[in-house]
């Protein structure tokens, strides 16, 4: 058997077919799902360890849970944007993107230029990608200067009219982690979620008054 009939052959064994209604519900879809919840896929990834070739493969198969574990054992440094790109256009649901994000992306120096990228796509989910990236890269990417998050504002002021759920669920996270990044730049976004609960459009002002609430209480 090649390592990818074996990954999916323990995908397979943890399926959970009686939890795909329940998951649904929360918006976890996608063709194929088998149901596994994601401490047993960490604890498949700690099995096959990084393996890039087997990621591709595993994201290849179009299975959400098979493509949350390709993030986990995906190589981030072998990442070329053409295969960072080829799997935020499959993207079927809010945690395999959140997961990738989390688990490969950030970790890629190609993942700031893909911000700006995957920000401006028209997709739910490859837009959604775009600001979960940059969610992720406020918590995690601790060396790069609050001066490039704070760049990044306007993606945010840009897509706060949008008022698809997945969309603007991600925007609202990005806002609320760079304001949370540092005091640097708790007020710039704080001034921000303050404009947009100005905005005509109902999504903004959700996204400003739920950020506003929790950056002025972490004060």
């Amino acid at each position: 058997m090649s390592r990818l009939d074996d990954a999916l052959a323990a995908l397979r064994a943890q399926a959970r077919p009686d939890q795909l209604a329940g998951m649904a519900r929360f918006g976890l879809t996608g063709d194929g799902r088998l149901g596994l919840a994601v401490p047993t896929l960490r604890a498949l990834a700690r099995q096959f360890k990084r393996d890039h070739a087997l990621a591709l493969a595993l994201w290849d198969t179009g299975i959400p849970d098979a493509q949350i574990l390709a993030g986990m054992v995906a190589e981030p440094a072998r990442l070329t944007a053409a295969q960072m790109d080829h799997w935020v256009a499959g993207l079927q649901a809010w945690d395999v993107c959140d997961q990738a994000c989390l688990n490969a992306f950030v970790k890629s120096p190609l993942a700031w230029d893909a911000i700006p990228r995957w920000a401006a796509r028209q997709p739910e989910f490859e837009k959604r990608a775009g600001f979960a990236l940059l969610a992720v890269a406020a918590v995690h990417q601790k060396a790069r200067p609050d001066a490039d998050f704070l760049a990044r504002l306007p993606l945010i002021e840009s897509a706060a009219g949008d008022d698809r759920h997945f969309v603007k669920k991600a925007v609202n996270w990005a806002l609320r982690q760079i304001g949370k990044r540092s005091d640097a730049l708790r007020e710039p976004a704080l001034t921000l979620a303050q404009t947009l609960t100005a905005r005509q459009e109902k999504s903004a002002r959700w996204i400003g008054s739920d950020a506003r609430r929790e950056l002025s209480h972490s004060a």
